[in-house]
């Protein structure tokens, strides 16, 4: 079971309350882990990354076990932690401003 907080403008539009759990069956990487939750949840697609390249939006992050993961190749295996459901990862809404 993979654990996955997601923002909160992200928990309102999946309609989620909390983490967010996937099963997800033989290598966990980033990508494996959008495509479940892009599956389980559609309205979410194109919200984490660009539907047509794949690639993360400007504005999100990826964090596991206090690693920023978010310029990882999207095939690396995640950490250890996040494969056995004892750390979630996070995917955060970056902030900008000025």
């Amino acid at each position: 079971m993979i654990r996955v907080k997601l923002p909160t403008h992200l928990r309102r539009l999946a309609r989620v309350d909390g983490e967010v759990e996937l099963d997800i069956d033989g290598e966990v990487s980033m990508s494996s882990v959008l495509d479940a939750l892009e599956s389980q949840y559609p309205v979410l697609r194109g919200t984490i990354r660009d539907q047509h390249t794949g690639e993360r939006r400007a504005f999100v992050r990826y964090f596991a076990c206090e690693r920023d993961l978010s310029r990882e190749p999207p095939d690396t295996p995640l950490p250890k932690q996040v494969m056995v459901g004892e750390e979630p990862l996070l995917i955060v809404g970056a902030m900008a401003g000025g």
